[in-house]
């Protein structure tokens, strides 16, 4: 669908084909956005939805486009073609735009954005209507949703990476708006502190059940905060799923290899079932001749003795990887086990999981 094929009024209601595939009211829907930098396509026709009140992380490397596809949703790009709709408001259709601070959207930045001369109350209040009788209780309740009850009088520069953090959480929240964008937010904490905040956070967007898009280079990160994740890579999206469809059924080996470690093995298929070098694989659809199959590293076991080389071990102390060459094959292995082989051992792995896809043959 390109910008013609709407007639809507930028800031209406959408009236997109029911073909379109996402109904009036259904969250964030990008249809076929494109941007380029000069010679650089950085959005190639993107498409994506985020359905009302869930949470989508936008996982990619550097330079994929994922930080123009925020801002062009956010307003704060022009695209070429395309169209971005909220609910059932058209934001953006080609260069026409609805102004940043007329969408009904929430960002939160990279690196907070405090104003380091404003104290945590008027950083939280700084996009709330000044005449509204309302605005203190509106600040003391995002305050309060994200635990800094009393914080109002601190100084940012008083406040922990952490605090901070959830300061431009609550100024984001704190107008109720309809969709919530947040780029790369905890990528400034330390690891100690990531884990736990993002966390928080996941759990007071669901409470909230406010429409939020993540923007991402981790993999951890995307399957913790999204109830779904899209995979881009060139401008593109390759893959929208649940975190768990995606990882075990991913589209291409590019992005098998992408969202975890992945054992891509030259195979032989029969039917369902393909002959690898560590054995049998069950496979999900029935495919015949040379394939590529996905074999994840947790679902193989290692058996002393056989032709399989121990070339490397690395215990985390939740878990236990094995680097193991048969042949010229280099292949991985995660036990939740101490480690049982050492480097030079013999071993036999074999295939544990359930049924893997496969690609073709490279």
């Amino acid at each position: 669908m390109t910008a013609a094929d709407h007639s809507s009024t930028i800031g209406a209601p959408s009236t997109a084909p029911a073909d379109a595939g996402r109904p009036p009211g259904q969250g964030i829907v990008v249809d076929g956005i494109r941007k380029s930098f000069g010679d650089h396509d950085a959005l190639a026709g993107v498409d994506l939805h985020v359905d009302r009140g869930t949470s989508l992380t936008l996982l990619g490397p550097s330079g994929c486009g994922k930080t123009t596809l925020l801002r062009v949703v956010a307003g704060l790009e022009r695209p070429d073609r395309g169209t971005v709709t909220l609910d059932d408001r058209t934001l953006t259709r080609g260069a026409d735009v609805v102004a940043p601070e007329h969408r009904g959207i929430g960002m939160v930045f990279q690196d907070w954005a405090l104003f380091p001369h404003l104290d945590v109350a008027h950083n939280v209040g700084y996009g709330l209507d000044r005449g509204d009788d309302d605005r203190v209780r509106q600040i003391e309740n995002a305050l309060d949703m994200v635990g800094l009850t009393g914080f109002g009088d601190r100084m940012p520069a008083t406040l922990s990476g952490g605090e901070q953090q959830r300061v431009a959480i609550a100024r984001a929240i704190a107008p109720r708006p309809d969709a919530l964008l947040m780029d790369e937010p905890f990528s400034n904490l330390d690891a100690s502190l990531r884990s736990s905040v993002r966390s928080e956070t996941r759990t007071l967007l669901r409470d909230l059940a406010m429409t939020t898009l993540f923007v991402t280079h981790d993999q951890g990160e995307a399957f913790v905060l999204g109830d779904e994740v899209a995979v881009m890579r060139g401008g593109r999206i390759l893959q929208q799923a649940a975190p768990d469809a995606l990882y075990e059924h991913p589209v291409d080996p590019w992005t098998a290899a992408f969202i975890g470690d992945a054992n891509l093995l030259s195979g032989r298929a029969e039917g369902r079932r393909a002959h690898t070098a560590v054995g049998a694989v069950p496979l999900l659809d029935a495919s015949h001749g040379e394939r590529t199959v996905l074999v994840r590293p947790e679902s193989l076991e290692l058996a002393p003795g056989g032709s399989a080389t121990v070339t490397r071990v690395e215990y985390y102390g939740h878990d236990c990887t094995y680097h193991l060459r048969i042949g010229g094959t280099e292949i991985v292995v995660r036990s939740l086990s101490a480690p049982e082989h050492r480097p030079g051992d013999l071993v036999t792995p074999a295939y544990v999981g359930g049924p893997t896809v496969t690609y073709d043959a490279t």
